[in-house]
């Protein structure tokens, strides 16, 4: 799928962001990546609310093989093929998947709040002049005596 094909195929759900990523693009609105065009089809943004529509239409969980195993991203899910057809319901799931994109963001949140306010982060003094002038030497005495 093409950057131009993308634009036309989310045209009823509203303006997108298109941006190359991995094989393929991401695809954004509001700075919220909700949708995954790859190699392998068109992935959109799921969670516990939408997934069980997208296994009712026998859609699967995006995947992709490492040298060791195959991977399952639970979070994406490729979009059943019908919807290629019908824009208006392309456009309701393009919403469905916007709004678990905006929940997934929401709950990431506080987490990073938390991990902060644990551990605050204290401010180097910059070494003074002097300081690192006389690392410098002493380095430069250092390299004299390996290769001496």
């Amino acid at each position: 799928m093409d950057r131009e094909f993308l634009i036309d195929l989310f045209a009823d759900f509203g303006p997108v962001t298109i941006r190359k990523m991995f094989s393929g693009y991401g695809i954004s609105a509001d700075g919220v990546n909700f949708a995954l065009s790859l190699r392998a089809g068109l992935f959109f943004r799921a969670d516990e609310t939408t997934i069980p529509d997208f296994e009712a239409e026998g859609s699967k969980p995006f995947q992709y093989q490492t040298r060791a195993k195959t991977v399952m991203v639970n979070s994406y899910w490729e979009l059943p093929a019908r919807l290629f057809d019908d824009s208006a319901e392309l456009a309701q799931w393009a919403r469905a998947a916007f709004a678990a994109a905006q929940r997934a963001k929401v709950k990431k949140r506080p987490k990073a709040k938390k991990a902060a306010a644990k551990k605050p982060f204290a401010k180097k003094r910059p070494a003074s002049t002097t300081a690192r002038k006389a690392v410098g030497t002493v380095g430069k005495a250092k390299r004299a005596r390996r290769s001496g």
